[in-house]
């Protein structure tokens, strides 16, 4: 009896596959995510430029000090509102004298007279010190702070509400930065600058913000005027456009630290 013919004709099988889970395949896409931060941070982190000539470290200090000396006298400045008080001479009296944008006070017969910058005493001797040389004999003079001007800093750059805020005329770095809500995500916290006008120069000086904020470095006092700009990070930029953009490295970075 003849046995039935074996059928060799068949198409050839594909070849088995190995399965892999899902979290295997996210594993190698979040890897390939990996390697392109890492060198687009790495090219960021190379192509940040910063000004050679800004002081930093102990030199940033000698510009922007941790320590402010408390002034003996208060010197008049520009916007304060002033009392001036000449005895029996209520024409010349002031009960509000406002200090203008250039640190000067109108005062009746004798007119512009420089006021910022000096105590009262010394404003209340060189106005009785005119009334005197022409219109009025020995007089009495004395002037007053009514109500001070305010004292305000400009925080910029990566914070997350840049603006102009009040202080109270003696406050520190961290505490302008809170003022702003502090640094973003993408924020350089080793290039915050500090600008400030010294003696009509406009100076600046880098702070390293980590330093600071664990008690490395001193904390710098921030003065009225000043401006604070916080730097941005290229690397860390490009880290959070990546998270925003890639759910499924999301997804495997919420896995991969639980």
């Amino acid at each position: 009896m003849r046995k039935p013919s074996v059928l060799t004709n068949r198409e050839p099988q594909p070849a088995m596959t190995a399965w892999r889970p899902p979290i295997v395949q996210k594993f190698k896409i979040a890897l390939m995510f990996g390697s392109v931060v890492a060198g687009s941070a790495l090219a960021g982190c190379a192509s940040t430029v910063n000004n050679p000539d800004l002081p930093q470290g102990p030199a940033a200090y000698q510009v922007i000090p941790s320590t402010v000396p408390v002034p003996t006298e208060y010197p008049v400045r520009a916007k304060d509102k002033l009392t001036l008080r000449v005895f029996n001479e209520p024409d010349i009296s002031q009960d509000e004298l406002r200090v203008d944008d250039v640190g000067m006070i109108h005062v009746p017969l004798i007119g512009s007279v420089k006021a910022k910058g000096r105590s009262v005493d010394e404003l209340s001797s060189d106005i009785a010190s005119r009334l005197g040389a022409r219109y009025i004999k020995n007089p009495q003079v004395a002037v007053s702070v009514k109500e001070p001007a305010p004292s305000f800093v400009s925080v910029e750059g990566e914070v997350e509400k840049p603006g102009v805020y009040e202080i109270d005329g003696r406050t520190t770095l961290l505490a302008a930065l809170a003022r702003a809500e502090s640094p973003t995500a993408t924020a350089k916290l080793s290039e915050i600058v500090v600008f400030r006008t010294i003696n009509d120069q406009r100076m600046a000086a880098r702070f390293n913000l980590k330093d600071i904020r664990v008690g490395l470095t001193a904390d710098p006092m921030i003065l009225d005027g000043d401006v604070v700009m916080v730097g941005y990070s290229r690397a860390k930029g490009i880290w959070q456009d990546i998270l925003k953009t890639s759910p499924i490295f999301n997804t495997f970075a919420v896995i991969a630290t639980r």
